[in-house]
């Protein structure tokens, strides 16, 4: 049996991880908001309607900044709909997803939403920038973060909200490279109205931080040469460049599928490089930082095919969108993307799974029942938990499997995480479907004495899955044997595994 090695030293590192790496994504779509974080009639609710059994798995999960409203919404999103007294507000189509929106769930909303989670949940607020523009995005600032005196601040005020929200990061539009988006751009077009925002924004804050819309995947015909004109044109204006991925098995190759990461990795490189080049053209000391702000598993052709049913006059409230229902295999999957998120700390410092609850999500809810996990709750919760430092560099020397998509890829996928007091926490997954896969860590320049624990998330049915009706079915599992002796680690990864393994 072939083993898997690798080496920590702590004079080697990629950088500190930044808490907003655990960051979200609540979208009006679907039932993400409606029946998912909001539904005023649930025996849970709170007297502002927001579900105390969905708030505790949110904590839980540990999520820092959360994105809001969209996504594809936000592009036909009137800001002002979602403020006042919930009865006077109106009720509108959303192009995006083909719904009616009631605006019962707003802005106000949304910010008791983030601190009823507690005082680690950022608002990340996208401005309009498909149908609307400079204007609109200065009217919803002020009307957000300035203290009083003014028209939109006072307006806050008499709508029940004294105190400004205080939102710094905010997303200057969203996918605007993307057909499918409503007031779609050319990079020229996008990059010209992203620079007028972002310096009327700073105007009003020089503190603020801003995204700029990068491409909605490396698979785009326009990657590349897009980031590279946008940021011609905004790059001494914003802090980020944003990134989208979703992964799922084409044409049922789980080789590939589980070798996802494999794409994400080489995306953040590939970004990385061409906003320093704009950089460098531009004779700039700045560097530019990477917002992945929508990553998962999403089994999209299956909502395209979905799609392409919808009764053209039939605009339903909150409809069940997305809802996919994740496996051991794709939790497996799911903890190397956030593996993948770590290994490049460095330059990516936001990232928003995508989304919170019931859309593509690891927290499911039933309108007036139970909320449980999905089992990719359980790689993002302990990734937020332990994942919190200094991010060692990983480089492994692991057994090889052939991928159609990505030819020859490690079964090992691995990084690990220097906490403040000097513990290290090793996240890895075993790509193999049939076989454990022996680690052999070498870690003696850490001073480390102890395994705290071994957990796993696998199962002997890759496809086993919490439901309604079984919503404990996978969890992770302690792994007994893992043993640290004179400064070596020694394992056993299951096959098809999620394992985080802690060291003191």
């Amino acid at each position: 049996m072939q083993k898997a090695r690798f080496t920590l030293d702590p004079a080697f590192t990629v950088g500190e991880v930044n808490p907003r790496l655990f960051g979200s994504f609540v979208e009006h779509l679907g039932r993400c908001v409606y029946t998912g974080v909001f539904e005023p009639d649930h025996p849970t609710a709170d007297d502002k309607g927001l579900r105390q059994d969905v708030l505790e798995l949110v904590r839980e999960l540990g999520v820092t900044a959360v994105r809001y409203p969209g996504g594809n919404f936000v592009s036909g999103y009137k800001w002002e709909d979602s403020v006042g007294p919930a009865e006077d507000r109106p009720r509108r189509l959303d192009l995006a997803w083909h719904s009616t929106e009631s605006n019962r769930f707003g802005l106000s909303e949304y910010i008791d939403f983030l601190r009823k989670i507690g005082p680690q949940a950022e608002p990340m607020m996208a401005v309009n920038l498909g149908t609307r523009g400079v204007a609109e995005a200065l009217e919803l600032q002020e009307y957000a973060n300035h203290t009083e005196g003014t028209a939109l601040s006072d307006l806050r005020a008499s709508h029940g909200d004294k105190d400004p929200f205080g939102i710094r990061l905010w997303c200057l539009g969203n996918e605007m490279d993307g057909p499918w988006q409503t007031g779609h751009k050319t990079a020229e077009e996008y990059g010209r109205v992203a620079a007028e925002t972002a310096r009327a924004m700073r105007q009003m804050d020089p503190g603020v931080e801003l995204v700029a819309c990068g491409s909605s995947s490396q698979s785009m015909p326009t990657f590349a040469e897009w980031e590279a004109t946008v940021l011609k044109e905004t790059y001494d204006l914003v802090d980020y460049i944003s990134l989208h991925a979703y992964y799922w098995p084409e044409d049922g190759d789980l080789d590939s599928f589980l070798a996802s990461a494999v794409d994400m990795e080489s995306f953040i490189d590939n970004v990385v490089a061409t906003a320093d080049h704009v950089g460098a053209r531009l004779k700039s000391k700045k560097k530019i930082n990477l917002s992945f702000d929508e990553w998962n598993v999403w089994y999209l052709p299956e909502w395209e095919a979905r799609a392409r049913t919808f009764e053209q006059d039939d605009w339903p409230e909150a409809p069940r969108l997305l809802e996919d229902n994740y496996s051991v295999t794709d939790a497996v999957v799911f903890g190397s993307l956030l593996i993948a998120l770590l290994r490049h700390a460095d330059r990516v410092t936001v990232a928003c799974l995508a989304q919170l609850v019931n859309v593509i999500a690891p927290i499911m809810t039933e309108p007036g029942g139970p909320a449980w996990r999905q089992t990719t709750f359980f790689p993002f919760a302990q990734a937020a938990r332990y994942g919190r430092g200094q991010v060692l560099d990983v480089r492994v020397d692991s057994p090889t499997y052939e991928t159609r998509k990505y030819g020859e890829t490690d079964l090992l996928h691995a990084t690990a995480v220097r906490a403040e007091d000097g513990t290290v926490t090793v996240f890895a997954v075993n790509r193999s479907r049939t076989d454990a896969l022996p680690l052999e860590v070498a870690l003696s320049a850490l001073g480390l004495t102890r395994v705290v624990g071994h957990s796993a998330l696998a199962d002997a049915d890759p496809d086993a899955r919490n439901t309604l009706d079984d919503p404990e079915r996978v969890a992770p599992h302690p792994v007994e044997g893992t043993a640290l002796r004179d400064g070596t680690l020694n394992a056993v990864l299951e096959p098809l595994s999620w394992n985080v393994i802690r060291l003191a």
